[in-house]
């Protein structure tokens, strides 16, 4: 029983020091506030059943993040199957929905959930929570190569999206803060 109880501290001890940091990565890679609590509580969850596994290995936390990165595709790809489903239903034709007229400004987190998922990771994990290309990597499950050429894309993009240089200041503070204060 205290090997039990030994497992249940830990764990606790890691949900009280990684659970905002997650909850904030799941805001940025989905966009979505309200839904980023619940989705890394989810992780928190997964990783409990798996606490043995995650204990031991080499960096828990990155673990942590690779959980929180693949439930939020999941549920980025479940949002987007879901939106063509009803736009099928409701268009009742093959036309494609035409596009939106784009803002002269694009706020920067609309920008960010511009970005395919594996940029936006690579960025928010890379400038928001100042990961080395690395622990990116392992993170995310991709080799170093990708981290930095999905970076430096992402970041080409949010620049065009944005303008010159002064926004790209605004999105490592927007990025860092997810309360929007910049």
């Amino acid at each position: 029983m205290e090997a039990a109880g030994d497992a249940e501290a830990e764990f606790h001890a890691f949900f009280e020091r990684h659970y905002a940091e997650l909850a904030r990565l799941a805001h940025l890679l989905t966009g979505e506030a309200d839904g980023a609590d619940d989705l890394a509580a989810d992780a928190l969850l997964a990783l409990w059943h798996r606490w043995d596994r995650v204990r031991a290995a080499e960096h828990p936390a990155a673990y942590a993040r690779g959980v929180v990165a693949n439930m939020a595709r999941s549920r980025i790809r479940s949002a987007v199957r879901e939106r063509r489903r009803i736009t099928l239903f409701w268009s009742g034709r093959d036309e494609g929905v035409a596009d939106p007229d784009v803002p002269a400004v694009v706020d920067v987190r609309e920008a960010l959930r511009a970005l395919p998922f594996r940029k936006r990771a690579c960025v928010v994990l890379r400038h928001a929570f100042d990961l080395s290309e690395k622990d990116t990597a392992q993170a995310l499950g991709i080799s170093v190569g990708t981290v930095k050429s999905q970076t430096s894309k992402g970041m080409a993009e949010l620049q065009r999206r944005l303008g010159p240089h002064p926004a790209l200041a605004r999105v490592r503070a927007v990025v860092a803060d997810p309360g929007g204060s910049a």
